[in-house]
C-alpha cells in the first residue's frame, strides 16, 4: 500500500499549519513557501481538506485557513480518506462491487473487512499531533 503525492503532501500541509497552533491562520502561499509545495497543489489541497472539514478558510483581512478541530481531534486517517476516499485496501471490502475473477471461490473475502478495519484502525491512531510533533506522545497500535 503507498499513499499519493497529494496524500502525502496534505500530511505535510496539515502538519504545517498544526505546528503553528490554535487559531492561527496561514495563506496558500505563506504555506507553499514554508513547506516546499508548489503553490497550485497547495491550493488544490485546501480546497478538498476544507470540503472534508479538517481545515476552515476565511477570505479578506486576517484571511487564510487554520485546522478546524485541535490536531488531537485529527488522524491520519482523517487526512488520507479526505484526499483518497475511504481507505480500502481490496475491493473486496466493497460489497456492492463484484469484479473480482475468483470471488465465488475465494476463502480471503470473508476476512478482507477485518484486515481493512485494522489497517484503517491504526491509522486512525495516529493523530495530527503526534506527526507535527507538537509534544503530543504517539499513541501504542496493537
Amino acid at each position: 500500500m503507498r499513499l499519493s503525492s497529494l496524500a502525502d503532501y496534505a500530511v505535510v500541509l496539515l502538519a504545517a499549519t498544526a505546528r503553528r497552533g490554535g487559531d492561527a491562520r496561514i495563506t496558500a502561499t505563506a504555506l507553499a513557501e514554508e513547506t516546499g509545495l508548489p503553490l497550485p497543489t497547495v491550493q488544490k489541497l485546501v480546497s478538498r481538506l476544507s470540503a472534508a472539514g479538517l481545515i476552515e478558510t476565511g477570505r479578506g483581512t486576517g484571511g487564510g485557513f487554520r485546522l478546524a478541530r485541535v490536531a488531537d481531534a485529527i488522524s491520519l486517517a482523517d487526512i488520507i480518506e479526505a484526499i483518497e476516499g475511504p481507505i480500502a485496501l481490496t475491493t473486496c471490502v466493497d460489497t456492492t462491487r463484484h469484479d473480482c475473477a475468483v470471488e465465488a471461490a475465494c476463502a480471503i473475502r470473508p476476512h478482507a473487512s477485518t484486515v481493512n478495519g485494522v489497517v484503517r484502525g491504526a491509522l486512525a491512531g495516529v493523530s495530527l499531533a503526534t506527526l507535527a510533533n507538537t509534544g503530543a506522545r504517539p499513541q501504542e497500535v496493537l
